[in-house]
């Protein structure tokens, strides 16, 4: 069963939506529309079970912000985007998910634990070529683009470890309740 992550959550009410029906829920540390501080993220880390998992999203972090963020937020994994030092994945304390344009397959860093497949613009809502051979030996999460109605389709093609919602769950820029449950069932109904 592909597994579902909602990321750029910024409000209570949508965190605690988000519990019943994802298994990750990412936080955006980069500059973003999307982004929280470690203190709201730790406020709205207390609302979420052990059943699922936080996911801290950076871009070209320092190893001392990604401490900070696992330290004060409580991270299981975090997700990299952009360039980053070699010692973050060496000297790791939690979970990496390497976030790559779906075009950059041959930038996959051997340490990562997992691999993010995204549109060249992260975060932009569009998709990427769905023809693109990916291929690794990590777990992969696809993300890009996607939305209740065409999750079922990357989920035919790539079968794919996770997939990974932002704005294909958000109204006028908040996240939508409606579209967060349309998203889920989307998901579990390609497994019925």
């Amino acid at each position: 069963m592909t597994r579902i992550k909602f990321c750029g959550l910024k409000r209570m009410e949508d965190v605690r939506y988000a519990v019943d029906r994802a298994d990750y829920i990412g936080f955006v540390f980069a500059p973003s529309k999307r982004q929280v501080t470690l203190a709201q993220a730790e406020t709205l880390r207390a609302q979420i079970p052990e059943t699922v998992q936080v996911v801290g999203v950076f871009v070209s972090p320092t190893k001392q912000e990604v401490e900070e963020a696992i330290e004060q937020v409580g991270l299981d994994l975090i997700q990299l985007h952009g360039p980053v030092a070699d010692e973050l994945y060496y000297e790791k304390r939690v979970p990496i998910i390497q976030a790559l344009s779906a075009d950059a397959i041959d930038a996959i860093h051997p340490k990562a634990d997992f691999v993010l497949f995204d549109a060249p613009e992260a975060g932009s809502g569009q998709t990427f070529d769905w023809t693109t051979d990916l291929q690794t030996d990590q777990p992969m999460f696809v993300a890009g683009g996607l939305r209740a109605d065409n999750v079922g389709q990357v989920i035919e093609r790539y079968e794919p470890f996770a997939v990974d919602v932002s704005s294909g769950i958000e109204t006028s820029g908040q996240k939508d309740l409606k579209k967060m449950q349309a998203f889920h069932d989307a998901v579990k109904e390609t497994f019925k």
